[in-house]
């Protein structure tokens, strides 16, 4: 039932205006309220904070299905309820929840994540951003850098450095954050993808979530991942489905090109590769249904699906030839939006390192 009234949504809703954002590079704020008013902003927070609290599994069948029509709305999705939402409902007091849940599921209040700076990627060690307790208030200084929805976001999970430890905190943007928007993006281009600057933020001391800031970290980029591993199954499987129609349209020496058996091992690979990296995220969310550590499931489910959304969309661009590499065909979107893929959430590279340190022990 959730996969075929997403399905419905997102072929009617989103799909008609992805090539659209996708040039304006400014996704259409109409999409994120409907996307409200179908309850998936609340995906995952719980009923009793007006949300709609899915499981992991449905969670990953609404990623895939809005990521085939438009990956950067999917984008937006993933920013607000894995990596704003969800922290605040695991790791928030009760008093955070009561003020930040229901606006938030609601879709009134937009979240976004901040943890990544120029010189700390993946290495949250690195982290530069600052918290200095003065008073009642914190005062946040810092720069973060490629924040997924940073542009349409209210509030921002933030991470800094406190003394020696580190903190997360939930910063609201009139608290005097700075958003300066990344244009130019090679794929995702309408997810809103910023810097934001903290300069003399005034953060109330109770917005400083209790727990210690890299196992907040840390565990919700693991659900982040298994979310970024379906959307990129859903980039894959609509560039599969786009290259088979084309490919039986597609005439050349007197019969479809369907027909010719370069074509068809092409077509083969990408099925059986989606069929896979499908099978690994669906596993790793019913790891996680389960309540069992599903770090590394998440891990390979991510790094995976990442390389067959890569793999899948350059392979229809060629099955498309020169028509392909044309702005006419949205393949060429497929390919620039599956690349970030293997990057956003925590690189490939840092994925087989996850695996191979847990292989190890």
């Amino acid at each position: 039932m959730v996969q075929d009234m997403v399905r419905k949504f997102a072929t009617n809703e989103l799909e008609p205006k992805a090539q659209e954002a996708d040039v304006s590079q400014q996704c259409p704020e109409e999409n994120i309220k409907k996307m409200a008013e179908l309850g998936l902003l609340g995906m995952t927070i719980p009923t009793d904070y007006e949300g709609t609290q899915m499981d992991s599994t449905s969670v990953c069948i609404v990623i895939e299905e809005i990521s085939k029509a438009c990956a950067s709305t999917a984008s937006i999705l993933i920013a607000h309820t894995a990596l704003a939402s969800y922290p605040i409902c695991k790791y928030g007091d009760k008093e955070q929840r009561a003020r930040y849940l229901p606006g938030m599921a609601r879709g009134d209040v937009l979240g976004a994540f901040a943890l990544n700076e120029t010189e700390a990627g993946s290495d949250i060690q690195s982290i530069q951003s600052v918290a200095i307790l003065q008073g009642e208030d914190y005062i946040l200084q810092g720069k973060k850098s490629f924040i997924m929805n940073g542009e349409n976001a209210d509030l921002y999970i933030v991470f800094a450095r406190e003394n020696s430890d580190l903190s997360c905190f939930i910063v609201e943007r009139s608290a005097g954050v700075l958003v300066e928007k990344i244009r130019y993006l090679m794929g995702m281009r309408a997810s809103g993808v910023s810097e934001i600057t903290m300069s003399n933020c005034r953060v109330p001391r109770t917005n400083r979530i209790q727990s210690e800031g890299r196992e907040i970290a840390r565990d919700t980029l693991d659900f982040a991942k298994l979310l970024i591993g379906a959307q990129a199954v859903g980039i894959a499987q609509i560039s599969l489905d786009n290259a088979l129609r084309y490919s039986k349209e597609r005439h050349q020496f007197g019969r479809p090109i369907c027909r010719f058996q370069l074509v068809q091992e092409m077509l083969a690979e990408m099925a059986t590769k989606i069929s896979a990296a499908r099978g690994l995220v669906y596993h790793a969310a019913s790891q996680r249904n389960s309540s069992h550590d599903f770090s590394v499931e998440a891990a390979m489910a991510k790094w995976f699906a990442s390389e067959t959304a890569s793999f899948a969309a350059k392979t229809a661009v060629q099955i498309y030839g020169g028509y392909g590499y044309t702005m006419d065909f949205p393949v060429q979107r497929y390919m620039r939006d599956a690349k970030v893929t293997e990057i956003y959430g925590e690189t490939s590279e840092i994925q087989k390192i996850a695996i191979t340190e847990r292989l190890l022990q």
